[in-house]
């Protein structure tokens, strides 16, 4: 009954914020000539030698730009962690990047647990020499002693910024979780000249409808792709509590009786055509291979498989 009572708490605060967050449209925004999108951590890889796990990092790089979007799970806490071992193994150099985008307060982006019961984010369980750069965080949130990086600047974004020349956050958009509890997740929208906006989600739990309807309030520019995490474990899931599926019972604003289901998949699928988006490429981390089998079907040539060490270009 707590349970209940605080999930309806948190879903009439998490309705409350969405009404109140209208934004006008952003003014002229510039474009960046490409786009590649780099997994560094996820579940499956193109590579046999990367480590693979259900969390998430990508190197974002938009035209001369380069951002470091989440920073995975090290759920094992190694050091190196997967993060750190894959972008040896890819030849990317922290010193390269230029700003950290962390889309939301979960384990799987945080760097693991600790770092989600501490507010803190941590790219490795050990030291790690982590340039003095601009760190996008819907909230406050502190950097973990491992990331030697007293020079960065946490920026909070919880409303649309433009981070770079055609980069930006659309923001945050809140939801309540079973358990989880009250959730505000940003994600990043790359403009890309000639094509679109590019949407680059983490887990998706704000549901792609209201981030598609973000954007849209943001942009007068077509939707052209959506990567990223979309979270729905249906019929299977990647952190599994015994024989239950972990993520399907703090995957929604529902009791999990009546959590994720087929019809959620489909009514993404829906919008998602709805937007006319000519590129998808979604996570496995947070989604099974069911729903991602349904995504490719009803995408077709325009979706991409999303894997570790296999870049995204647009």
């Amino acid at each position: 009954m707590i349970t209940l009572l605080k999930l309806m708490v948190d879903r009439n605060r998490a309705e409350k914020q969405r009404n109140a967050r209208t934004y006008p449209r952003m003014q002229n925004p510039d474009a960046v000539s490409s786009l590649t999108v780099l997994p560094l951590v996820d579940f499956y890889s193109a590579i046999p030698d990367a480590k693979t796990e259900a969390g998430v990092s990508y190197l974002v790089k938009a035209g001369d730009f380069t951002l470091l979007m989440d920073v995975g799970h090290n759920e094992k806490r190694e050091h190196p962690s997967p993060l750190i071992r894959n972008m040896e193994l890819l030849g990317v150099r922290l010193a390269d990047v230029s700003a950290l985008f962390i889309s939301h307060f979960h384990f799987d982006h945080l760097g693991g647990k600790k770092n989600e019961r501490k507010k803190t984010f941590s790219l490795s369980n050990g030291a790690v020499d982590f340039p003095p750069i601009p760190v996008y965080a819907p909230l406050p949130i502190r950097h973990s002693p491992f990331n030697m990086n007293p020079g960065s600047e946490v920026r909070v974004s919880l409303d649309p910024v433009r981070i770079a020349p055609g980069v930006y956050s659309i923001g945050s958009i809140p939801r309540a979780l079973y358990l989880m509890g009250y959730t505000e997740e940003q994600a990043l929208a790359v403009n890309v000249a000639g094509k679109g906006i590019v949407l680059i989600i983490g887990c998706g739990h704000q549901t792609i409808q209201r981030v598609i309807e973000r954007a849209r309030q943001l942009f007068d520019i077509p939707i052209y792709g959506i990567i990223g995490g979309l979270h729905f474990p249906v019929h299977g899931g990647r952190i599994m509590v015994g024989p239950i599926n972990g993520q399907s019972l703090v995957g929604s604003d529902r009791m999990p009786w009546n959590g994720i289901n087929e019809n959620d998949v489909r009514e993404a699928i829906g919008a998602i055509s709805d937007a006319g988006v000519k590129l998808v490429s979604l996570s496995a981390h947070d989604s099974s291979d069911w729903a991602l089998n349904e995504f490719k079907h009803a995408f077709g040539d325009a979706y991409v498989d999303l894997l570790v060490g296999a870049p995204i270009k647009v």
